[in-house]
Parts: structure tokens; C-alpha cells; sequence
């Protein structure tokens, strides 16, 4: 059993779907649960947009569903604590653990990607409680039972904004300072985990997946009058993680970041994609 957050769309939907090909019963997060839901999805504090994305986990679910096995949706809001915590408290209720944990969600609003003076103060917060906070509270909750019944993995979906110097300023080809410190913050766990918990059976991995295609950056090409050329398809992430849980040489990687766009071409995990 598997359990993947921010898997409405894009990377973790694309994961999820992967794992379920693999035969595992999977547990999807996201804050949208049904199609056309609004909320406000800008990277910056100078305008609003609230269009709705495309994907939610009922859509989502009944992908992993035709693939024949379970799948549970468990909505949650990554910066809302209590809903972290009731999430990780449904899964082990209802199936009683997972043995792979996916963290993949990550918190989209105002300051992301604004130049640094813009950034709201307060609005760090909501990133690192996304990116550091919630990992490590749903961690703590599924972890013991990954332990006891003879380990598992743990993968983070990291960002090369953690710890590379931006290319330009943010909005001009660069990155916010808020997005990288979201990103930087959540990078350390699957360290720790490696070295405290290797020998009991846990895999971890960092796993860099670089640009890719997803629904909400070919939203964002096509408001600026553009097409995205040049991404990794959504598919070939999911492709890097689904050898990472399945394959037993994965255990030599443990612990190590996993560029994911050159893994996939090196290994030919999709073919389709080169």
C-alpha cells in the first residue's frame, strides 16, 4: 500500500497511477476533491487567480481504480496541521498503514515566486509548514508501522532550488526565495531517515524531478502565449518512482538524490519519452 500527497494533478497523480500499475492499493491527498474546485492559485501577491485547475482526487481515484486495486482518498490542506494529523489518523484506521509514503504536495499561493522584497513575511510559514511541518507529522504517524512490519520507502519530491543559486531574478527565469526555502526545508528528512532507519528495512530517496509538463505549467504557458516544449512528461516521474519502490537494487541508492529526467533515460523507464 502506498500513500501519495498533492496527487490531484500532475507529478503526484502521475505517481500514484504508476504505483497502482505496480498493484499497489494507494492512498491520494490533495486539497481538491472534485472537479472545478476554486480557490486562489497565484504565485504572486500582484494579481489573483483563481481559475480552477485541472485533476482532483475523484478523478484521480477512479484512475487507480481501473487498474484494479483500492485506493482511499484522504483530503487534506498541508499548512493546516489539524488536517494533517486526522489525515494520517484515517489511514491508519482504515488500512491500517502503507508501506511507501510519497511526499509530493506542496503549498501554491502569493510570495512562491515573487522577487524577495515582495514576499510576505508570514507567507514562509505556510511553505515550510507545507514542505517541512506536515512531512514530518505524517511521517511520524505511518513510520512505526512501516518498522514493525519489516520497512518500507519514503520519497520526497525535492527541487534543485534547494540548493542551486537562481539563474535570474524570480519572474524573469529564476525562482522565488519562498519557493526554495519550501523546497529546502522538506530536503533533509529522507537524510535522517537513511541513516537512522536503513538497517531496519527503510528505503529513502530524494527524487529531483526538474521541469516538467503538468496541467498547471501548460496553464501557465498558455496565459503567457506560449507552449511548453521542452518538460519531462508527469508519466516519467512516476515511471523513476515506481523502480525506486519495486526494484530491489534500489536499496544501493538509499539515501541519495535521484535526478530523475537522466534515471529515466539511463534505465529506458519510458521508452515513449526520450
Amino acid at each position: 500500500m502506498a500513500f501519495v500527497t498533492g496527487a490531484s494533478r500532475g507529478i503526484g497523480k502521475a505517481i500514484a497511477l504508476a504505483l497502482a500499475a505496480a498493484g499497489h492499493d494507494v492512498v491520494i491527498s490533495a486539497r481538491t476533491v472534485t472537479p472545478g474546485e476554486q480557490r486562489e492559485n497565484s504565485l504572486t501577491i500582484h494579481k489573483s487567480d483563481t481559475r480552477p485547475l485541472p485533476g482532483s482526487l475523484q478523478e484521480t481515484a477512479e484512475e487507480i481504480e481501473t487498474r484494479g486495486v483500492q485506493c482511499l482518498m484522504v483530503p487534506l490542506d498541508l499548512t493546516d496541521r489539524a488536517t494533517v494529523g486526522a489525515a494520517a489518523q484515517k489511514i491508519l484506521d482504515e488500512w491500517g498503514g502503507v508501506d511507501v509514503i510519497v511526499h509530493n504536495g506542496r503549498f501554491l499561493g502569493p510570495g512562491l515566486m515573487d522577487v524577495f522584497m515582495d514576499i510576505p513575511v508570514d507567507a514562509y510559514e505556510k511553505f515550510f509548514e507545507a514542505h517541512a511541518i506536515a512531512p514530518i507529522v505524517l511521517t511520524r504517524a505511518l513510520l512505526p508501522g512501516m518498522i514493525e512490519r519489516g520497512g518500507g520507502t519514503v520519497i520526497t519530491i525535492t527541487s534543485s532550488s534547494a540548493f542551486n543559486t537562481p539563474p535570474a531574478p524570480a519572474g524573469q527565469g529564476g525562482w522565488g526565495l519562498g519557493y526554495a526555502v519550501g523546497k529546502a526545508s522538506g530536503h533533509p528528512l529522507v537524510g535522517t531517515l537513511h541513516a537512522e532507519y536503513f538497517a531496519k528495512g527503510l528505503r529513502a530517496f530524494n527524487v529531483q524531478p526538474g521541469f516538467v509538463a503538468t496541467e498547471r505549467n501548460h496553464l501557465v504557458a498558455a496565459s503567457h502565449g506560449h507552449e511548453i516544449k521542452n518538460g519531462a512528461p508527469p508519466s516519467a516521474i512516476g515511471a523513476v518512482v515506481k523502480w525506486l519502490v519495486t526494484t530491489p537494487e534500489a536499496k544501493e541508492l538509499s539515501g541519495e538524490m535521484i535526478e530523475a529526467q537522466e534515471f529515466v533515460l539511463e534505465h529506458n523507464l519510458h521508452p515513449d519519452w526520450h
